[in-house]
């Protein structure tokens, strides 16, 4: 694709960065048979190809108004675009380089404006949103539908957490600020599943959220923050060899934090550093064996050939290209998997997309509940936190992380 892009619009690094990716366009078009948004809304604005052109627009100086923000607004971000594109073209680090000049031309309105703070200020921190998840879970049965399905109730699983008699190993776990306040039996689960293997998973108090809300709605500055923090956490306890590496159950978190070198890379006190705390990320996919899972699994005679449907997120196979790991581990742990079909698709969850665009969100979750219903299914395994709390509001069967189906089976339960 021809580029020619207006000086001073994007800092001069940013500039030739983008204008690399937008060669590397063809137009072929494959990415739109594979992009959520465009499958459900069929503009070609809506589909990865049509927003390149629109992004193009914007970085060679030309006029723009909200429309082109709002169809950039509803990209979800999944990256099924770049799995599918046959010239490797990075179009999410394109969306992420021109969304600061589209916000600069184009001001949100002050009631948008409001929202995207307060969901920044609020979701991930958990001394706010704690509250009101212990708030929405007194008051639930009271609340309108629409404001009830969002609302997480509390597990009734819970796993034995002790430290492991003798510990080969700590890591450092990423506890996760939504995850932790919604869902902490996912923390659990894995400290007990990883004390089996002679493993402590060590919390750091000073680590929080990985950025990615931040970095999803445009707030760079913010995402860099929260990755300075992060790594201040982290990186003294590697560097003296007190932990060998991060665990982060989240796929969703493991990527924004797998990426946190390229983040800061222009950052002179902490580029070195990210790199070296981004090296040493272990997504949880990654962590365990299919060996190790099965051998802890056979003793507690395993998932009994349950049938489990696996909603592999975004993060998971297109982010981290980690797609099948997670469905071995189900099937050593001594699940059967079910087919899912469009297993490729976004649920609709995507951060905060399910709060800031509705319409496609509500549209996309019921495609992929459609997908994951197989005869005979007794729960829906995912890997994300956002996924797992997007799919509760309208499953009818149970929606679990699979690091708990692997506790389970390993014999980590309590009750």
């Amino acid at each position: 694709m021809r580029a020619l892009l207006q000086d001073g619009v994007l800092p001069p690094r940013d500039q030739a960065e983008a204008e690399s990716i937008l060669r590397a366009c063809v137009h072929c078009g494959f990415c739109n048979a594979t992009c959520p948004s465009y499958q459900i809304l069929g503009d070609e604005r809506d589909g990865p190809r049509g927003r390149i052109y629109l992004m193009k627009h914007v970085l060679e100086g030309g006029e723009m108004s909200g429309l082109t923000q709002q169809h950039l607004d509803r990209c979800l971000g999944c990256r099924a675009c770049e799995t599918t594109c046959p010239s490797g073209v990075q179009y999410t680090r394109l969306l992420e380089l021109t969304r600061p000049a589209v916000a600069e031309r184009a001001p949100r309105s002050s009631s948008q404006r409001i929202l995207r703070w307060a969901l920044r200020r609020v979701i991930p921190k958990p001394e706010l949103f704690g509250p009101l998840i212990a708030l929405g879970r007194l008051v639930r049965t009271l609340l309108p539908r629409a404001l009830r399905r969002v609302v997480p109730q509390r597990s009734t699983a819970h796993y034995r957490a002790e430290a492991p008699a003798v510990a080969r190993t700590r890591v450092g776990l990423l506890a996760g600020c939504v995850q932790d306040t919604a869902a902490p039996q996912i923390n659990e689960a894995a400290t007990a599943l990883l004390a089996k293997m002679g493993i402590a998973l060590m919390r750091q108090p000073a680590s929080g959220c990985c950025g990615a809300m931040s970095l999803h709605m445009g707030a760079l500055e913010e995402a860099k923050q929260a990755a300075r923090r992060n790594i201040d956490a982290w990186f003294p306890l590697l560097e003296s060899g007190e932990i060998s590496s991060v665990f982060s159950a989240s796929s969703g978190c493991s990527q924004v934090l797998k990426d946190y070198g390229h983040l800061l890379r222009d950052d002179v006190a902490y580029a070195g550093r990210a790199q070296r705390v981004a090296e040493a990320i272990r997504d949880g996919s990654e962590f365990l064996s299919a060996e190790a899972v099965h051998q802890l699994s056979e003793t507690s005679r395993g998932g009994q050939g349950r049938r489990v449907a696996f909603q592999c997120p975004c993060s998971l196979q297109h982010g981290l290209k980690g797609g099948g790991r997670v469905e071995a581990l189900l099937v050593a742990a001594g699940y059967t998997l079910t087919p899912v079909r469009e297993s490729h698709l976004c649920c609709g969850s995507a951060g905060t997309y399910s709060i800031l665009q509705p319409t496609v969100s509500e549209a996309l979750l019921q495609r992929k509940l459609e997908g994951l219903n197989s005869p005979g299914v007794s729960a829906i395994a995912t890997a994300n936190i956002g996924c797992q709390l997007h799919l509760t509001k309208e499953s009818v069967h149970p929606v679990r992380h699979w690091l708990e189906l692997v506790a389970d089976a390993a014999g980590c339960r309590a009750n």
